[in-house]
């Protein structure tokens, strides 16, 4: 899969293909429905299936305190995209000036100039251009005038309830993983590399590892029931995903994650820690050795649920 970051850099050998636009946060099963579609269109007209998406994200730019958890990291959202089958992506610097860029200049600027759009795939509800003044029935009247199909995206449900990303932070927030399991079609995760850290919970009897998060606002708080596939074989643990209250932190979000019975260095090492069930909120306590009690605790509730 080709990566290419801005429109400076679409050269003539881009030209031609058939696209969908979107953040493809947690590309979960409504997105590779559309994935899927636009794979065979791609193969329908022998060209290339492009998907374009911004960073930051839109409501990250516009109100980044406000902004909802992302799901998927860019180096995660690409790998899961590259699974998928997509051929090529277009990742767009959300800022000012794209942000000021009309309908009609998305389309000629995006699509037809730097593209050359054959066919889209959008949702029918989907809305682009400076304050938002593009819609789907503008892209069907563009795609007649310069040559191009524009498809509505079907939306895929879930008992009954149409998947989205908002759908699965409401799910994950609520710790039912056997749902977003469903909605993601794969386990949730969270992927990282191990980096040094405090090692405080060395001195506790809690070794742990410091997987980098790389976000401001993780989609998860508290401490999980985990597992790691490491060197072909599955790792049980116990993870915490928080801002740590009980010690002196830096007020970012931490990653920290313990595999029992494991005595290897995993520093430098990329995790992919997939989620099972949430054990409790993470809590500030009074000392460290009411902290060591609730990891202590924390440890045999997984242990007994991997029965181990």
């Amino acid at each position: 899969m080709e990566l290419v970051r801005g429109l400076h850099n679409l050269r003539p050998r881009h030209r031609g293909c058939v696209a969908t636009i979107g953040n493809f946060d947690g590309v979960h099963a409504g997105h590779q429905a559309i994935l899927a579609r636009l794979r065979a269109h791609s193969e329908r007209l022998g060209l290339p299936g492009c998907v374009v998406i911004f960073e930051p994200q839109p409501r990250e730019y516009f109100a980044p305190d406000a902004a909802p958890p992302r799901l998927t990291r860019l180096r995660e959202k690409l790998a899961l995209l590259q699974a998928q089958g997509v051929d090529r992506v277009l990742c767009l610097a959300f800022n000012r000036r794209l942000r000021e860029l009309s309908a009609e200049q998305f389309v000629q600027q995006v699509l037809i100039d730097g593209l050359g759009v054959k066919h889209l795939e959008v949702g029918d509800d989907f809305r682009f251009g400076c304050d938002r003044s593009g819609d789907f029935a503008f892209l069907q009247s563009s795609g007649v005038s310069h040559g191009f199909t524009v498809e509505a995206a079907n939306t895929v449900a879930e008992s009954g309830e149409r998947i989205s990303s908002t759908r699965l932070r409401q799910v994950l927030g609520e710790g039912d993983f056997a749902l977003a399991e469903r909605l993601l079609g794969r386990p949730f995760s969270i992927s990282g590399r191990v980096l040094h850290g405090q090692q405080l919970g060395r001195t506790i009897g809690a070794p742990t590892a410091n997987v980098q998060l790389k976000r401001v606002n993780p989609p998860l708080h508290g401490v999980y029931r985990v597992s790691v596939m490491l060197d072909g074989e599955l790792r049980k643990g116990v993870a915490n995903i928080g801002k740590r209250p009980t010690v002196a932190g830096d007020g970012s979000a931490h990653l920290e994650v313990h595999l029992f019975d494991f005595a290897g260095d995993l520093y430098g090492r990329r995790l992919d820690v997939v989620f099972h069930e949430k054990l409790r909120d993470e809590q500030r306590f009074d000392s460290l050795d009411a902290l060591q009690a609730a990891i202590k605790a924390d440890f045999a509730a997984a242990r007994a649920q991997w029965g181990l």
